[in-house]
């Protein structure tokens, strides 16, 4: 058994050499251009933004940025678990919007579905253009573990 300080870590960082998100990779997340999913410092992890991708790379829900929330989501999820944290652990999300009032909406509603009302503290943005084409919604996250009590 790994000593506790060590249980949170991700395999790359457990001693043995990996290459940038082999874990996320495995674990079913599409490869990024060369920067790293999250980065684990103690007990917080801060999480890249997010983008709507199944494991091939390729966009989900063209056009509804309700759907592409919940795909944003579902991957974080994801990358949470790998780095050994929880979704409860989540203190701060922020979600990024392409389009008008109504996508912002849209984008939140299907947060707001997602997390089943009990969204964690969160600012919604709405911005000119995101990474990828097609792409409306990207989400990145703040992440802390709760005290062992």
């Amino acid at each position: 058994m790994l000593p506790r300080e060590h249980q949170r870590l991700p395999t790359r960082l457990r001693g043995t050499v990996r290459t940038v998100n082999d874990d996320e990779i495995a674990a079913g997340l599409a490869r990024t251009p060369g920067y790293r999913y999250a980065d684990h410092v103690g007990d917080q992890l801060f999480v890249a933004g997010q983008v709507p991708h199944d494991a091939s790379g390729t966009l989900v829900g063209p056009g509804d940025p309700a759907q592409q929330a919940g795909a944003c989501l579902d991957n974080l999820r994801t990358v949470l678990e790998v780095n050994g944290f929880a979704l409860a652990d989540a203190r701060r999300l922020t979600i990024y919007v392409v389009g008008d009032q109504q996508h912002l909406t849209d984008a939140w509603r299907g947060v707001v579905a997602w997390f089943g009302g009990e969204v964690p503290p969160a600012t919604l943005l709405g911005i000119h253009l995101l990474g990828h084409i097609g792409q409306l919604v990207e989400i990145d996250a703040v992440v802390a573990a709760a005290p062992v009590r």
